[in-house]
């Protein structure tokens, strides 16, 4: 059974920094493209990041400088650390496993508020 577990999210202020963590299970993870994608209230789920099986990274402009995706493939996990958190950040944000052409997965997702 295939399974992406995220975990890490919570309340935090302006300015400040939380990691999230998305454990698989149930599928060869090395062989998988990573992302996150996040869904504000309201709005449409859009990608952050993106972290290919070579390890290749690519963020949303809009995260550029302040968020690292990184995996660790030893332990079927993948991470995104947040820093210099904006309130526009709050969103749920959601783990996505893909191998084109066909095979993907999401995460039940986890919630992120940035508020003072």
């Amino acid at each position: 059974q295939v399974q992406l577990v995220e975990s890490g999210g919570g309340l935090v202020q302006p300015g400040g920094s939380l990691r999230l963590s998305c454990a698989a299970s149930g599928f060869t993870f090395r062989w998988y493209g990573m992302s996150w994608y996040r869904q504000a209230p309201g709005k449409e789920r859009n990608f952050v990041a993106t972290i290919s099986t070579g390890g290749r990274t690519n963020y949303a402009d809009s995260v550029k400088g302040r968020f690292t995706i990184s995996r660790d493939n030893a332990k079927n996990t993948v991470y995104l650390q947040m820093s210099s958190l904006k309130p526009e950040d709050t969103a749920v944000y959601y783990c996505y496993a893909s191998m084109p052409p066909s095979a993907d997965y999401w995460g039940q997702g986890t919630q992120v508020t940035v508020s003072s």
